[in-house]
């Protein structure tokens, strides 16, 4: 947990909210919204039926956390220097848009990328 925390304050700038005592759940500021983190073994108390563990070995899952910024390839920069693993260099799309993505310490994937049509 603190781990995963201290990578999002580090990589993309957002401001921590707040960190249970018993360190399974936090939350960071990331403007408009707040990002919430939950330990596997809270997870398992709350999802009877079990979930996929996140692993940063493997392909990652279908589900990503989108990071909109203005500068694509610093923050891209800014994240790995931060220990995420590059997954897909930032490059611009058909659409104007430039997009990348990365792996955080547990292994979700990360886009960074610019506002579409920017």
């Amino acid at each position: 947990m603190e781990e995963a925390m201290e990578f999002y304050e580090g990589a993309f700038g957002f401001t921590r909210r707040m960190l249970h005592e018993s360190g399974s759940y936090g939350e960071l500021e990331t403007g408009a919204t707040a990002l919430a983190f939950c330990g596997e073994t809270a997870m398992a108390d709350t999802i009877p039926n079990g979930f996929t563990h996140a692993r940063p070995e493997g392909q990652p899952g279908a589900f990503e956390i989108g990071i909109v910024t203005d500068d694509v390839e610093a923050q891209y920069s800014k994240a790995l220097a931060h220990g995420a693993d590059p997954a897909v260099p930032p490059a611009e799309k058909p659409w104007g848009q430039t997009v990348s993505y990365v792996r955080d310490p547990n292994g979700f994937l990360v886009e960074i990328c610019s506002k579409i049509g920017v």
